[in-house]
């Protein structure tokens, strides 16, 4: 069978009873496996080599490679064909002396890590946990020992469980995309156990005094930034330069606060907060919309937005142009990367300790908790697609324990505790 080798033609192949190829019409020798109930099984290259003998060499399955990739993977492979090289031996020789390294940056980046939205970062963990490894040859059979004592070392330095296991699984997973290119015969993580890890570790929230004081020091931000702001346009009027906008006829001096406000009402994460625009903002029902572009788990989620939420956004937007971003870099007119900096300050000025920005999400979930809302209420508000993201709350319901107990004394649904008859000794 002829045809052109794309994701629809892997939608509709036909059920034949015996498996057959796909020959690719645009680039010739490529082609795709296809078994005997339809199911495209792996693509592959046909070649003959400089001796004249005929040649086919496995790509990879669809699971891996796109068509599109695959026929990448072809045309390098048939470039090495005019080289005079053979394909194969090229194989070979990568499996005995391509880098890790080299590996992630060829292999695992263009293929898994560039769709991902956090393939940058995946990528930064990578390199800034195991940096040292680099330079070692993918098919190493020390990695296994080289991990443990990587993990022993990394645990003496007081770093979590929880965040170890996601090192390791970063890595794990760049092996397991080598083991399905058939470059290594297995994963040399494989056997090294997860550490155990407390789920339901203590949340961080805020207490009535810090919030008070997280409240005060924002007001406090706020006056200084309008101070400073008219002793520098007093300054300029007396040199006769431009005056600055004037930061008593607004609501906020700068993005900071109702940053900080929207966050703590909405439990919405820093990088989404980052993401929104105005037209994700419906005013008539309260509700604020997060596109799956936004989101982490790119799934698109609509939050409704309580009166304080609703002020602050209609104050901001008198001050902005209302369009694009909510929140726009002063420096870029941009997305912001972080506020850092602005927040370290506001956690010093407000004299709290060991409480980080998303944190303040932790704070979201845990009053709604607390004030009885339902754990499921709670996770689709978090956008959690797993219950048991949010299941770390459930201590923090004041009543849901007592009440669960007091059920069983509910009137028809009284326990009776049968006592031991003691018969009267003769």
């Amino acid at each position: 069978m002829k045809a052109r080798i794309t994701n629809d033609l892997l939608r509709r192949l036909k059920v034949t009873g015996k498996g057959y190829d796909v020959n690719d019409t645009e680039l010739p020798g490529f082609s795709l496996r296809v078994s005997e109930d339809g199911k495209p099984t792996s693509y592959s290259v046909r070649y003959r080599t400089t001796s004249g003998r005929r040649q086919r060499l496995k790509i990879g399955t669809p699971h891996i490679f796109t068509p599109m990739q695959a026929r990448d993977e072809a045309r390098k492979a048939l470039a090495d064909v005019t080289k005079g090289e053979d394909p194969q031996d090229v194989r070979k020789r990568l499996r005995g002396v391509q880098s890790l390294g080299a590996f992630i940056e060829d292999q695992y980046v263009p293929h898994q890590l560039a769709p991902m939205k956090s393939g940058q970062a995946t990528l930064m963990r990578l390199k800034s946990c195991f940096g040292e490894l680099w330079n070692r040859p993918l098919s190493d059979r020390t990695f296994h020992r080289t991990l443990l004592d990587w993990r022993a070392k990394r645990l003496g330095s007081k770093v979590g469980n929880g965040t170890i296991n996601r090192d390791i699984a970063t890595l794990r997973s760049v092996f397991s995309h080598a083991v399905r290119l058939q470059l290594i015969g297995e994963n040399p993580l494989t056997g090294i156990p997860r550490l155990k890890t407390d789920e339901r570790a203590s949340i961080r929230y805020l207490i009535d005094d810090e919030e008070r004081r997280l409240m005060d020091a924002l007001d406090a931000r706020e006056e200084t930034m309008r101070r400073e702001r008219g002793s520098a346009n007093d300054w300029r009027r007396k040199n006769g330069h431009a005056l600055l906008p004037d930061l008593r006829v607004v609501t906020f001096a700068d993005h900071l606060k109702p940053m900080v406000v929207i966050s703590l009402n909405t439990g919405i994460r820093r990088g989404e907060l980052f993401g929104v625009e105005w037209r994700d903002v419906d005013f008539g029902r309260k509700t604020l919309t997060l596109r799956g572009e936004v989101t982490k788990n790119g799934k698109t989620r609509h939050i409704p937005l309580n009166t304080i939420v609703i002020g602050v956004l209609r104050d901001w937007r008198t001050q902005t142009s209302g369009e694009g971003l909510i929140f726009k870099s002063p420096r870029s007119n941009g997305h912001f990367d972080n506020v850092s900096a602005a927040w370290d300050n506001l956690m010093t000025t407000a004299k709290i300790s060991g409480f980080r920005w998303h944190d303040m999400r932790h704070d979201f979930a845990s009053k709604l908790v607390m004030a009885g809302v339902d754990l499921n209420t709670v996770r689709e508000l978090l956008g959690h697609g797993d219950i048991k993201m949010t299941l770390r709350y459930a201590h923090l319901s004041p009543k849901a324990k007592a009440e669960a107990v007091e059920r069983i004394v509910a009137k028809g649904n009284e326990i009776e505790v049968p006592f031991p008859t003691v018969e009267a000794r003769p």
